[in-house]
């Protein structure tokens, strides 16, 4: 059986200490904000997300650079020297140029390689809902399948891997062009709170509005009870913009309202934060369809 790397991105939020644990290799988007440039390492070490937050409260404005070409190319090149095939897993093509690089420099290398395997999947996926596949992906490459076959389970996975955002401030929404200034300045003065959602394009779009913030955590919980399956054997996903206290009332209403087996709560890392801003709480599951 050959020998593979499981490749990703860092727009998909995880933990560096399970990354490191699951064996991937994450090649680091980076963030401009207050005239300097981070590269978005996983493990925060030029940025950490306590800071970042700070900044954008501050008003500081925050953009955002995909992995380009030449640096996929390098990672990749470099595996495929030691004999190792890839599996590259990346952020929504819908909301980045990350993956179209990323799978360029795959299929260029593949011309170059052509007795390696190297395969890459747009997970039309963001933030820990990349994640989540890709923690999936990894633990089916521990089972022992074969680079096919987790290709494959990732192919098949990824329209049910659900994606229910809310967001605390509108005006970070506003300049991403989500909503428009007057909603922005409106839903404000009364407190409405957005749901978002990842389609099956990988677009993040506005299908829902609460009230007050305690509203829309628990409709996202309602949301989760319409379409999760096997809750009680899943590990899920939460994401959150420097509201960790949020974030553990979201874990907590669902561990006594649904029911899983394990819950993994993270920050939203500057690449998918410098867009929603602080106060994001995001939530991830596998269900009957996203």
């Amino acid at each position: 059986m050959g020998d593979f790397v499981i490749v990703t991105d860092s727009a998909c939020d995880l933990p560096a200490k399970l990354a490191t644990e699951l064996e991937l290799l994450v090649a680091p988007l980076s963030v401009l904000i207050d005239g300097t440039t981070y590269t978005n390492y996983l493990d925060g070490r030029e940025i950490n997300p306590a800071d970042f937050y700070s900044k954008l409260r501050e008003e500081k404005m925050a953009t955002t650079s995909a992995v380009n070409l030449d640096k996929f190319t390098t990672l990749m090149n470099n595996l495929l020297e030691t004999g190792k095939d890839i599996l590259y897993i990346g952020f929504s093509s819908a909301l980045s140029g990350t993956f179209n690089s990323g799978a360029m420099a795959a299929n260029d290398l593949a011309e170059k390689y052509p007795e390696r395997k190297i395969y890459a999947v747009d997970s039309l996926s963001a933030s820990l809902g990349e994640g989540m596949l890709v923690y999936l992906a990894a633990g089916e490459k521990k089972k022992g399948k074969t680079i096919e076959e987790v290709r494959d389970y990732v192919e098949k996975t990824k329209l049910h891997l659900c994606h229910w955002f809310t967001v605390d401030d509108l005006h970070f929404l506003k300049r991403g062009g989500r909503v428009s200034a007057a909603t922005a300045i409106l839903g404000s003065a009364l407190n409405i709170k957005p749901i978002l959602h990842v389609d099956n394009e990988g677009k993040l779009i506005n299908v829902d509005k609460t009230r007050g913030r305690k509203s829309s955590i628990n409709k996202m919980v309602e949301k989760m009870e319409a379409t999760v399956i096997n809750s009680a054997d899943q590990t899920i996903f939460i994401s959150h913009g420097d509201c960790e206290e949020d974030a553990k009332y979201l874990a907590d209403l669902i561990k006594q309202n649904i029911g899983v087996k394990d819950v993994v709560i993270n920050h939203v890392g500057p690449v998918i934060g410098a867009h929603s801003g602080p106060g994001t709480l995001a939530l991830f599951f596998v269900g009957k369809e996203r």
